[in-house]
């Protein structure tokens, strides 16, 4: 898995997995019974990150919807499998689990070298298997650019590049619309712009 190390070669259940998580210092992934440390996030992750959920945040007040960051866990239906996305939004009122969520209607990934491969393979493979995920987000750090993977009605997963100073990115599944700019804020993304 790129971007994060193995803990433990021993398989470990998910009860216990959970009861670490409540006082670990460093995040883990949870997949196939194994821990594996996630590896740090640059200061641009931090920025693209934290201007995706505040975007998120302040346009879903007093709605449904709720976007969560950073600490809230998502668990792949069907498995025993977690993983922290950068931003999720979840609008069911009955996924509410203190440390997780199982139904998320929105996904976001933001890039880094460490965690490519990871992000547009293993976790879209995993993603894709939420029934209730209709979109997923892939946002390079390097330039101001969105893939956007959205579930087709009826039908495969389309894709959609976002992309330039002027793009927006729309998500009327949940009646949103964020520009890039807004995305990239105060990153050397929006420097080189400048």
């Amino acid at each position: 898995m790129a971007g994060a190390v193995a803990q433990s070669q021993q398989f470990i259940s998910v009860e216990d997995y959970l009861e670490g998580e409540r006082y670990s210092e460093i995040r883990h992934e949870f997949v196939g019974g194994h821990v594996y440390a996630m590896a740090g996030a640059s200061d641009d992750h931090n920025r693209i990150s934290g201007n995706i959920f505040s975007a998120l945040h302040e346009r879903l007040r007093g709605k449904r919807c709720e976007a969560f960051m950073v600490d809230m866990k998502l668990k792949i239906p069907g498995s025993q499998d977690f993983y922290y996305p950068d931003v999720l939004v979840a609008c069911d009122p009955a996924d509410n689990a203190k440390y997780f969520r199982e139904r998320p209607v929105v996904v976001f990934e933001v890039l880094s070298p460490e965690t490519e491969r990871t992000d547009r393979r293993e976790k879209w493979q995993a993603y894709a298997l939420i029934p209730s995920l209709k979109v997923y987000v892939i946002v390079s750090q390097e330039k101001p650019e969105l893939m956007v993977l959205r579930r087709g009605r009826p039908g495969p997963w389309v894709s959609e590049l976002v992309s330039g100073r002027a793009g927006i990115l729309k998500l009327p599944e949940i009646n949103i619309k964020i520009p890039l700019d807004r995305i990239y804020e105060r990153t050397a993304v929006a420097r080189r712009k400048a």
